[in-house]
């Protein structure tokens, strides 16, 4: 006859092989935060039009390309460094695709075929980039933008460059999250205000 000891050993181990079964293994678990890094002329619109996006967690300006250690406004804007002002994205993949945040950087973010310049901006520092940070970054780039020359979806040729990311250094804080802090500046109501409003109205779904 068992005892009360082992029939509690027996519920115990029943119990743990239940939760066990019943627990999310490690394949379902939700997916790690990624890292977008993409150049778009000035970083003031480029940093507001991703902040409005679903599943972004984060966005820094900053700069990116170059071959200097180190970035600051004043080097970079010489456009002697190589660096292009950039901005560095944060995003939950289970929320927001890379290809989607490439669908907005192309549609909405900037004119992908304006070189070395975006707008009242030129230099090589306002260059149209992707620095990717994996090799799958690197092909669903190359596949959209492949897409998007077959289709013809813009009148001229897209001159945006895909290359590794070797380093990115956050811009200076007062560069940081601009257009929320200087709404009625006349650069921001100009240039990067329709933006957000060609965000809401082209990707209503991805609006936040």
């Amino acid at each position: 006859m068992p005892t009360i000891k082992s029939c509690c050993s027996y519920l115990l181990s029943t119990m743990c092989l239940m939760l066990s079964l019943s627990a999310p293994s490690s394949a379902t678990a939700a997916p790690a935060e990624q890292t977008a890094v993409f150049a778009g002329g000035c970083f003031w619109g480029v940093d507001a039009v991703f902040k409005h996006v679903k599943g972004v967690s984060n966005v820094v300006s900053g700069y990116a390309g170059g071959n200097a250690a180190t970035a600051h406004y004043e080097q970079v804007g010489n456009g002697k460094t190589g660096h292009a002002e950039s901005v560095r994205i944060s995003f939950n993949p289970a929320q927001v695709s890379y290809r989607q945040l490439l669908q907005v950087f192309f549609g909405v973010a900037h004119d992908p075929t304006q070189l070395n310049r975006q707008g009242p901006d030129v230099g090589s520092q306002y260059r149209s980039a992707i620095f990717y940070a994996s090799a799958e970054q690197q092909e669903i780039a190359h596949s959209y933008i492949r897409q998007l020359s077959d289709a013809r979806t813009f009148s001229a040729p897209i001159v945006t460059q895909v290359v590794p990311l070797q380093q990115f250094y956050p811009a200076e804080e007062y560069h940081q999250n601009y257009l929320a802090l200087h709404p009625y500046q006349p650069y921001i109501v100009f240039n990067d205000m329709p933006k957000l409003a060609q965000l809401r109205k082209q990707f209503p779904v991805l609006y936040r």
